[in-house]
């Protein structure tokens, strides 16, 4: 299978660019950064892009310190309920950034498992491959190796979050109308990146012993995602089974 579409940004490492990133900042995102370290070990350390914080004292701040609280109750399906009359924008923007956190350090643990040898293509198992199109500079597909892929996946997220017209974070200014679309397509390729470690990794997870965090991490995002309809049922197909088991469980 590839993908419904795709974007691009001229190639380049995350482990080599490291350039300072700015707008969604804070002091939070480094509370939820050490949590995951402590999950983790010493691996934690290597990310693939530096992290996304929230500003501190930002309204944004204050979401994200309600969906840290809701988180720690151990009931994923009422931490990722909009909050009593909050913005719908907003709650989805500040989960965004937690999100690509999530996966820039699970991704970033197991990259030296995942090279142009051993992963010569994008795949979630033998049925379902992915090829890169940005609809700009390359507007039919591409096929390339899913270091590549998520390197350009990876690179293309961060720079939507850092766009302060898709993903304002100063108070007053408002969303963009077409934030909604930008937002699915991002957690949409994202899962991408989830359904890549799970076929294609998950044995080296299990061997750094990091398959419970990253299970949960999964279960807090496929309820968010399912919560608010953001990702088309199809797009799920690679890890269908595991997203009933993990919803049945939680019944």
């Amino acid at each position: 299978m590839q993908p419904l579409g795709g974007a691009s940004l001229p190639a380049g490492s995350y482990r080599d660019r490291g350039r300072a990133t700015e707008g969604l900042l804070s002091r939070l995102f480094d509370d939820r950064f050490a949590k995951m370290s402590f999950l983790f070990g010493s691996r934690s350390s290597k990310t693939f892009k530096p992290k996304k914080n929230i500003p501190e004292g930002s309204h944004q701040y204050e979401l994200l310190k309600h969906a840290e609280a809701t988180l720690g109750s151990g009931n994923l399906r009422q931490a990722v309920m909009l909050p009593e009359g909050e913005d719908l924008n907003e709650w989805i923007a500040v989960n965004t950034v937690d999100f690509f956190n999530q996966i820039n350090m699970l991704y970033g643990t197991i990259t030296e498992f995942c090279t142009e040898t051993s992963c010569s293509v994008m795949s979630a198992g033998p049925r379902y491959e992915y090829h890169w199109a940005d609809g700009t500079n390359i507007k039919k597909p591409i096929k390339c190796s899913a270091p590549k892929y998520i390197d350009y996946l990876m690179t293309w997220v961060q720079d939507q979050l850092d766009d302060e017209t898709l993903f304002p974070s100063k108070i007053g200014v408002p969303f963009p109308k077409n934030f909604m679309s930008v937002a699915k397509t991002i957690l949409k390729r994202l899962f991408r990146v989830y359904a890549h470690i799970y076929h294609q990794h998950f044995d080296s997870v299990m061997q750094l012993q990091e398959e419970a965090h990253l299970n949960t991490s999964f279960k807090h995002f496929i309820f968010f995602v399912q919560e608010f309809n953001l990702i088309d049922r199809r797009e799920l197909a690679p890890l269908q089974d595991l997203i009933e088991k993990l919803g049945s469980k939680d019944r």
